[in-house]
């Protein structure tokens, strides 16, 4: 915007600078030729006195001598009265010139070479047209006519500095609070929530920093109100939840009532954090600092070992692949266990009582993928599936589970992928980034992985 109001500028100054320079230029041009015709005349007619009243050749020189130069003035008095013809100074006309002025009796202009000459007629005593020359030089003709060019370019020259830099100022007082308003979109966007712009500028641009900084402040207070509205819809949890505990402590010893107790202890634990979470100011789930994260390998065998009870029960074979070494991802702990949980359980609930399914961990250079397969039917429509992963959570849909699974990947710059497993069912792969470079799908990492997915199943 700036340099577009700074070329606008510079073009209408321009045209304005020359519509205006180059009349004038030409004006002063046409004056001077003819300030220097009117002295040529003022010569001549210095001299038609004295034509009138003789045409002695002494007395004329010392007339023409009197009138100005005698270089540049000439007489031309034909012959009459048996007298011969008289010529005093230097003659630059042609003869036919000459002869052409006296026969019509006006004055006239013609070029010579080194500038122009001035014929005017004159009647002397005799009643005969004698001829008054008067030379003008090209020097004279265009004498301050340079000048005055130079003087108007230099005018035009500043017009058109100061127009741009008066431009340019008017420039940046519109561009600067157009960047601003950038700036507070974007920190607005990346999360920060108290990002505001100043109400500077033109009209326009007050109006759009009030109407962002208006719309900062409904954002904050949104999510505010959704915070503590999420932190209430848990907290009504907490009554079943202690109705629960109670009921589990009551089931007395065995593989099922530890099971079942674990299982309302952790539920508990994510209801805690399910209100702490909603109760700060920044998500649980913020960018994993140096050293932070957790093992991969130890989370896969603790959801396993809690899943496998129920596989038990319902005849279900079940798989674990790489996680007997250690694998750290920067994904904190919690996170990991609830994207785990939600594709395990969609496992469970979407496929019928006996298939079979299985976890595998792959540790790269860069990156760590989990893989969750099953021998079930399978989704026909992947990417509708993912679709309804974020948030819809209508009949038939995963609901709110693949979203889980989709934000703990990009957080970390990767990304979720559905398609089919080796066990003729479903296949969700998690590419979790370990340098956070997301790696374009198909690339040698994938390679890779369908290879130890081969060797696996073999």
């Amino acid at each position: 915007m700036r340099w577009a109001l700074v070329k606008v500028c510079l073009a209408v100054t321009a045209m304005v600078v020359v519509a205006f320079a180059v009349p004038l230029g030409l004006v002063i041009k046409e004056m001077a030729r003819d300030r220097a015709f009117s002295n040529a005349e003022r010569q001549a007619a210095a001299v038609a006195p004295a034509l009138s009243i003789t045409t002695e050749r002494d007395q004329l020189e010392k007339v023409v001598a009197s009138a100005g130069s005698d270089a540049g003035v000439a007489v031309h008095i034909p012959s009459a009265d048996g007298r011969a013809a008289v010529d005093i100074g230097r003659s630059r006309a042609a003869g036919k010139d000459i002869a052409t002025v006296r026969k019509l009796g006006r004055a006239s202009t013609t070029e010579v070479p080194g500038g122009f000459t001035l014929l005017s007629p004159v009647a002397v005593s005799s009643g005969a047209i004698a001829v008054v020359e008067v030379f003008v030089p090209e020097s004279e003709v265009s004498n301050g006519v340079g000048t005055a060019w130079a003087v108007l370019a230099g005018v035009g020259v500043a017009l058109i500095v100061g127009s741009v830099a008066v431009a340019d100022r008017l420039g940046v007082r519109m561009v600067q609070p157009a960047q601003r308003l950038v700036e507070g979109a974007h920190e607005l966007g990346e999360g920060k929530l108290g990002a505001r712009v100043p109400e500077e500028g033109p009209t326009e641009l007050r109006l759009a920093a009030v109407a962002f900084n208006s719309m900062a402040d409904q954002v904050v207070q949104l999510l505010a109100n959704e915070r503590e509205l999420a932190a209430d819809l848990s907290h009504r949890l907490r009554t079943p939840l202690t109705v629960l505990r109670l009921n589990a402590a009551s089931l007395g010893e065995g593989p099922a009532a530890d099971q079942t107790r674990a299982a309302v202890a952790q539920l508990e634990r994510e209801v805690d954090t399910i209100i702490r979470t909603a109760r700060e100011a920044k998500p649980q789930t913020a960018a994993a600092g140096p050293g932070a994260g957790c093992d991969a390998a130890e989370v896969v065998r603790e959801r396993m070992a809690f899943w496998s009870a129920l596989a038990e029960d319902e005849g279900r074979k079940w798989r674990v692949a790489g996680a007997d070494r250690p694998v750290r991802i920067p994904v904190a702990r919690a996170d990991l266990a609830a994207a785990l949980d939600a594709l395990l359980g969609n496992v469970f609930r979407h496929t019928a009582e006996g298939t079979a399914f299985a976890v595998d961990l792959h540790n790269g250079e860069d990156a760590v993928i989990v893989l969750v397969s099953d021998a079930g039917p399978g989704i026909l429509d992947p990417e509708a599936a993912m679709a309804r992963g974020r948030g819809s959570g209508s009949d038939g849909s995963t609901g709110l589970g693949l979203d889980i699974v989709r934000r703990l990947a990009e957080s970390t710059g990767g990304d979720v992928r559905i398609g089919s497993s080796v066990l003729g069912g479903t296949e969700v792969r998690i590419w979790i980034q370990l340098d956070g470079r997301a790696r374009p799908p198909g690339g040698r990492g994938h390679r890779s992985v369908r290879r130890r997915r081969r060797a696996v199943a073999r």
